[in-house]
């Protein structure tokens, strides 16, 4: 069987996006040019590995298979690609790095420098919340990632911590709470909380701080956006808790921001497995982190 490695990334960006347009737009083909590779594995195969349900492709029970094989493949792909361009004094090269949507401001003077260092190096950036970052590390589709502490398997990984940022509970000008200098869960538990979506590690954190404060949030809507969870809090569809610098960021005369109490910060990191060698492209970015964040550790 000659199966390209190519194809298989091709068969794994499908069952990710699950649409055939979408996946073909973001691998520059063309719809048909990507239905014909699918049908190339599924003939090579013997077996369907994709049905279309609802407009949305989602992957058999052979598909579910090959996709768990096909990820340690191209992830074994990159690193041998990587290890060679490591010969050429790290000229040229790929990292995949992923990043939690609400931290793109607090990064972007490391990415931007790591571009002017290296700037033959093809930085692929994922957005995810940190609980889908840390099982794209351990599916190995990610070679470092950006989240916030704690992860969920410690165990796996190493980090080199960043920046901790106070969190805030954010409300309307005109709550009741308002009136208050901090506020605490108990607070919170009597009005309806806007709650990040589940894949966040800090939708996490929350549901485990209030779980261990015996409390329990009625949670009205959940987002990935923080300014949509604000103009939520804004509409008065409830209260939310965001980092300082989003709170600053929204300069909105509408809402007020409250610290917790006790205090509560947003801890980032950067991420990546603990039993995986590095690529010289990964490696060369947790060094300039370092560089930038002497005062950081290890864990």
């Amino acid at each position: 069987m000659n199966v390209q490695i190519k194809n298989l990334y091709c068969f794994l960006t499908l069952v990710e996006v699950g649409n055939y347009t979408r996946a073909a737009e973001k691998l520059h083909l063309t719809q048909p040019t990507l239905t014909k590779i699918i049908q190339r594995l599924e003939e090579h195969l013997q077996q369907p590995l994709l049905i279309r349900n609802n407009q949305k492709v989602i992957a058999t029970e052979a598909g579910q298979r090959l996709a768990v094989s096909a990820k340690k493949i191209v992830g074994q792909w990159h690193r041998l690609q990587e290890e060679m361009n490591s010969l050429s004094g790290l000229q040229t090269g790929q990292l995949r790095l992923g990043v939690c949507p609400m931290m793109g401001e607090m990064i972007i003077d490391l990415l931007s420098q790591y571009r002017q260092r290296f700037p033959k190096i093809d930085v692929t950036i994922v957005e995810l919340g940190g609980y889908a970052a840390e099982q794209a590390l351990l599916n190995d589709t990610l070679d470092l990632t950006f989240t916030a502490l704690p992860t969920t398997h410690s165990q796996d990984f190493y980090s080199h911590n960043l920046q901790g940022y106070p969190l805030l509970a954010c409300l309307p000008k005109n709550h009741e709470l308002a009136l208050k200098n901090s506020l605490s869960w108990q607070d919170l538990a009597k009005h309806p909380f806007i709650l990040y979506n589940d894949d966040f590690s800090l939708a996490k954190l929350i549901r485990r701080l209030t779980q261990q404060a015996n409390i329990e949030l009625h949670i009205a809507a959940q987002s990935g956006q923080w300014d949509f969870i604000a103009t939520m809090v804004n509409a008065q569809m409830g209260l939310a808790i965001l980092p300082e610098p989003i709170c600053n960021k929204l300069n909105s005369s509408a809402l007020v921001y409250r610290p917790l109490s006790p205090d509560l910060t947003w801890d980032l990191a950067l991420i990546w497995r603990k039993n995986l060698p590095l690529t010289a492209a990964a490696e060369s970015f947790i060094q300039l982190s370092r560089e930038l964040t002497p005062a950081s550790n290890q864990i």
